[in-house]
């Protein structure tokens, strides 16, 4: 997969990136630290790889202003998003390989979120896509030249194995007929690394988890996990239910929403430190699209989400059945599963 830096005329990069510095670290006074984190941030020109061939953009709306800012203020991002975020269960690089869990070889989505924003940035509605899942997954550019050839009745997840990022996204396009607006990907090491600079994230199992596959030991019950153990807890599969990978799945929606409470009950702002050592740890794992690739752009994303209560967050899995030609994989289970990304788009 090639990850390529976005081809931003450079006086315009600078100015997103100072931007996003005086928002984000102004109290620190670290302009030193705004570069580094601008340029830990990975980017892929989605845009330009897929061309037109794609689904309509949701309908703009008027952008929002928050009560309290001034005249002169930049308005925050409104209408319907849909991102694709993917987890990429890389082996790749020394900490990576550290962490465990498969070969050293390539890289692969075990994880994949469909995020819906709605239009006034209310509600979030987050889609998990089982790997599992046979798909037809359609011809895909490759960076080295040319195309993949159309594959049918193939694993979701093998998208991003053979066209990166762009394939991953033409594919889940095509599967659901919504347009992604962003791409968003953390790697293996890089969610590991959020979860302690949080300092943990608090998780509760209705049943004991014996897998050592994902090397996760817990005992019914509440937990506080590390770094590790977070990421061992979002890909075990063999330690519950039947093995399969909603069992997976919803363990992972429960870190999503745990997490993201971790985050909001912390007060990143009261240390310019906590806040560096937080920022450091996601923009050194993730690859976005051009679109998402600066201090400012994500922050100014992360802005227009601030008010969206708890119980505006509904997670859901996409409906499937078993495959008729593989009891060990599923298929989207219609018409729920067209019902589901209609509401979407």
């Amino acid at each position: 997969m090639t990850r390529e830096k976005r081809r931003r005329p450079r006086p315009l990069r600078a100015a997103a990136a100072v931007i996003g510095c005086v928002l984000v670290l102004a109290a620190a006074g670290a302009g030193w630290a705004c570069w580094h984190l601008n340029q830990n941030i990975r980017s892929v020109d989605i845009d330009n790889a897929l061309g037109d061939n794609r689904p309509a953009r949701a309908p703009t709306t008027v952008p929002s202003t928050t009560p309290s800012a001034s005249a002169s203020a930049s308005p925050l991002p409104a209408g319907a998003l849909n991102i694709l975020v993917l987890g990429s269960d890389s082996r790749s690089g020394t900490k990576n390989a550290a962490l465990g869990g498969g070969d050293s070889s390539g890289a692969r989505s075990d994880t994949a979120m469909v995020v819906h924003l709605n239009d006034d940035r209310t509600k979030v509605t987050v889609v998990s896509i089982p790997r599992d899942t046979l798909v037809t997954r359609p011809s895909c550019p490759v960076s080295s030249g040319g195309t993949t050839p159309t594959a049918y009745n193939v694993m979701f997840n093998s998208a991003y194995s053979v066209g990166g990022p762009v394939c991953a996204v033409t594919t889940v396009e095509r599967l659901t007929g919504v347009r992604m607006d962003h791409y968003i990907e953390i790697d293996f090491s890089g969610f590991a690394d959020l979860v302690d600079a949080l300092g943990g994230v608090t998780v509760t199992t209705a049943q004991d988890i014996d897998d050592d596959r994902s090397h996760l030991h817990l005992d019914a019950g509440t937990h506080r996990l590390d770094g590790t153990e977070a990421l061992a807890f979002a890909r075990t599969r063999h330690g519950i239910g039947d093995g399969s990978d909603l069992g997976r799945i919803e363990l992972q929606q429960q870190l999503v929403q745990s997490l993201l409470k971790e985050v909001r009950d912390t007060n990143l702002l009261t240390g310019a430190a906590g806040l560096y050592k937080v920022a450091d740890a996601v923009t050194g794992s993730l690859t976005t699209d051009t679109g998402l690739d600066s201090l400012g752009e994500l922050r100014s994303l992360a802005q227009s989400l601030r008010n969206i209560p708890s119980s505006g967050l509904r997670t859901v899995t996409m409906p499937v059945v078993t495959a008729p030609s593989d009891p060990n994989r599923v298929v989207a289970q219609e018409p729920a599963a067209s019902k589901l990304w209609a509401s979407l788009r």
